[in-house]
């Protein structure tokens, strides 16, 4: 079959060509980007300036902190989980200036009582009732729990020195608080811990491919952006905000709170909030003398359905509603984080083009072995392109098997380089379906807490006894 002069064959070279070199150019392009950032780090490793410190965790533990610290945990249908961990937070942090502050809403009354029953008698625990139905925004319940914190100052008649974000199904460090506490003393505004998802074996290809993405952006990509001075965008667990920060914040809203309702990552533009206001932000790793990192400790999805819409989340609050909510910067260090953080939709269609271009490669062999078609020789430049690229892939794999292996051993190491084709999919569905969610916001939908369910909490299993 022919057509203005080509068979069949010659336009399916063609469009595999073009692909191809459409492709490698953006592929080669993120490589660089992300090799910047490898070498960046590899530099400041030998240089000293990326050295993880040496704590004694069982006196941060007990560290009596320099002024009140209120911890906020907004929940939403959160029944499964939330009283371990209300249960293992006050009972690994036994400070009595500490406020627990848990956001629950009025029309889900399996999380109150829940709530409830954890509480014990704790007069450190403070349930608050959203006065509206849930699911809102999550940033609207932490500017519900903002609105009680306030509330308890004025009958105080002081201020809590600090504020402390966690999720309804972490698992917090014992040494967290107190880290926390030292670097919010020493006169950082905004301090953010790794995160670090627990392993899941019955679910090796999802579940668990979130441990090599924290374990490499919190090993390397946070510590390059602390050093360059470039803002920290939060993780919305194991961070903690000065309350003059905080204030900041506030005085910049006309509605007097911290947070937009409607902003999906409340927590990514927290950080970088605290530093356009001027304040000083800080990554804090650290390792007990045992070895163990200190850092905030959950189970993450493990479902497909589930892992797609907490990455369609991140994807649209961060690379769509980030663009228009929080813009760009003046200076090249934060332009430049804010390119590799809005790059995400981008990459899924790079990584659609990729996959696409595996399935045309497999059909030009099979016609090439049954006679339909002449292999297609490709120019000086395109080779090079394609090797230049096979070696960035390689060097990628060799960070992600180290990175991993240095928190979760060998051979979880070997199943992050398996699991980058399920990471890469992932990617490509969750950036479909963010630009599918960004577009019914611009034609008006409301915006929801479009959360995953937790049914695993850390503290309940043999898991806890061998991270802590």
């Amino acid at each position: 079959m022919a057509l203005w002069g080509f068979d069949l064959w010659q336009w399916l070279a063609l469009l595999q060509h073009e692909l191809l070199l459409f492709a490698g150019v953006f592929f080669l392009i993120g490589a660089l980007d992300d090799l910047a950032i490898d070498f960046t780090w590899v530099w400041l490793k030998l240089t000293g300036r990326a050295k993880t410190r040496e704590v004694d965790r069982d006196a941060l533990r007990c560290r009596e902190l320099h002024g009140a610290a209120a911890i906020f945990i907004p929940a939403w249908s959160e029944a499964e989980v939330i009283g371990d961990t209300i249960d293992y937070t006050l009972g690994v942090w036994p400070q009595s200036n500490l406020r627990l502050y848990v956001g629950c809403y009025r029309n889900d009354p399996a999380t109150i009582a829940a709530v409830m029953r954890a509480a014990q008698g704790d007069e450190r625990l403070r349930i608050v009732i959203h006065d509206r139905e849930g699911p809102t925004t999550k940033a609207d319940c932490l500017n519900r729990l903002y609105d009680a914190m306030r509330d308890d100052e004025r009958r105080m008649g002081g201020h809590f020195a600090s504020v402390i974000f966690q999720d309804a199904e972490d698992m917090v460090d014992p040494a967290g608080l107190g880290l926390l506490d030292e670097a919010i003393e020493e006169g950082a505004d905004f301090a953010q811990l790794p995160v670090e998802p627990m392993q899941q074996a019955r679910s090796r290809w999802l579940g668990s491919h979130y441990c090599e993405e924290f374990a490499e952006a919190h090993a390397k990509a946070m510590v390059v952006r602390g050093e360059l001075g470039a803002g920290l965008p939060g993780a919305g667990v194991g961070c903690a905000v000065s309350r003059g920060a905080l204030r900041k914040l506030c005085r910049k809203r006309a509605d007097g709170h911290p947070f937009s309702s409607g902003s999906l990552t409340e927590d990514y533009e927290l950080g970088l909030g605290v530093s356009e206001a001027g304040g000083v932000c800080r990554f804090v790793r650290a390792r007990g003398k045992d070895g163990l990192l200190i850092a905030t400790r959950a189970y993450f999805p493990s479902k497909l359905g589930h892992v797609v819409r907490q990455k369609t989340r991140w994807v649209h609050g961060i690379a769509l509603q980030g663009w228009d909510r929080v813009g760009w910067s003046s200076g090249f260090v934060e332009t430049w984080m804010r390119a590799r953080d809005r790059r995400g939709p981008l990459a899924a269609l790079v990584l659609v083009i990729g996959y696409s271009l595996l399935a045309l490669t497999a059909i030009s062999w099979l016609a090439i072995a049954l006679g339909f078609a002449e292999p297609v020789a490709l120019s000086p430049l395109l080779k090079w392109l394609l090797i230049a690229n096979f070696a960035a892939f390689i060097w990628r794999a060799a960070f992600r098997f180290g990175f991993n292996a240095r928190e979760y051993g060998a051979a979880e190491g070997l199943m992050a380089v398996l699991r980058i084709p399920v990471s890469n999919v992932i990617s490509i569905m969750a950036g479909r379906r963010a630009v599918a969610a960004y577009w019914k916001t611009l034609l008006g939908k409301a915006i929801e807490w479009d959360k995953t369910p937790h049914t695993a909490h850390p503290a309940r299993t043999a898991a806890a006894e061998r991270a802590l």
